[in-house]
């Protein structure tokens, strides 16, 4: 039988085929080496020069920005330089506000004289306000600016209620403090430890209203350094208070010498000078005859 297919005998060797023209194998359609590497060199180097080129305009901007605002600051600085040292805007006038009764304009210009100076703009009104409460009988004093080339004072004047001591020289206004200055007229005569003025004018106050119902004032408060409180009243009547206790206050002792004395004290027809209450169930008095006589002791009193 004869053999068929690629090993019969007259079979022709097996070679490589021929492709047709036109066709390529496998992997033939990679790219050359650098085949493209001048166009891709121009495209990137393109874009690093517009992204310079953007930079440069950025920071040229940025500069120019900083610099405009540089020399409004510098401008700025230089007008507001001429307005604060300006001749035109020097201070000229000093305008007080309020009643005064006691300040005199020679105490003001005494106070402010060569010692307020430059424009409407440098002036020190914390120094200015310090000046004007250094001037006698100035509580507080408020200082503001008046445009364009004046100082606005509002001045707040003490209230004498007391004098401090009898040749002290100071007094003591309606907020319990002390100051200086001078009055004329009677005025209640304050006493006690230094710092004690505040509380001091508080218990006056207390007093005074107390003694309203008999038509009497206290003339003199003291305070002595035990704490003790001593009055004197219009009437030339010593009242010895003595000092607050866990069981009463001197403000009770005196309102209960207050109530009985219209039935008692109010009738007699002897003067007295002397009344201590600090008898728990009583109070004593003291006449002057009996002050004087040395055999004699004070009449006790009880309430």
């Amino acid at each position: 039988m004869q053999r068929l297919g690629p090993r019969r005998p007259d079979a022709r060797p097996r070679g490589e085929a021929l492709l047709p023209r036109g066709q390529y194998l496998s992997g033939d359609d990679r790219p050359l080496a650098r085949a493209h590497g001048g166009a891709s060199r121009r495209i990137v180097g393109s874009r690093r020069r517009e992204a310079i080129v953007w930079n440069s305009l950025r920071l040229a901007n940025a500069t120019a920005s900083l610099l405009y605002a540089a020399a409004l600051a510098l401008i700025a600085y230089a007008g507001s330089r001429f307005l604060v040292q300006s001749p035109a805007f020097s201070l000229k006038t000093v305008v007080i506000v309020g009643e005064l009764r006691h300040v005199t304009r020679g105490d003001i210009v005494g106070a402010l004289q060569g010692r307020v100076t430059g424009t409407i703009f440098t002036v020190d009104l914390e120094a200015v306000r310090a000046l004007f409460e250094g001037v006698p009988w100035v509580r507080r004093a408020q200082v503001r600016r008046g445009w364009p080339d004046r100082l606005e004072v509002r001045i707040e004047e003490h209230v004498a209620l007391a004098r401090w001591g009898e040749r002290s020289g100071r007094l003591v206004n309606t907020h319990g403090e002390p100051f200086s200055g001078r009055v004329e007229g009677p005025l209640p005569v304050f006493s006690g430890p230094a710092g004690s003025e505040g509380d001091v004018a508080r218990r006056y106050a207390a007093f005074r209203e107390l003694l309203a119902p008999l038509a009497l004032e206290p003339g003199q408060v003291a305070l002595n350094s035990r704490f003790a409180w001593q009055l004197r009243l219009s009437n030339a009547l010593t009242v010895q208070l003595g000092r607050d206790s866990d069981r009463d206050r001197v403000e009770d002792r005196l309102a209960k010498f207050v109530s009985v004395y219209p039935q008692t004290l109010g009738k007699s027809e002897s003067r007295l000078d002397y009344v201590d209450l600090r008898y728990p169930n009583g109070f004593s008095l003291r006449v002057p005859e009996v002050q004087k006589s040395e055999t004699q002791k004070p009449v006790r009193k009880r309430v």
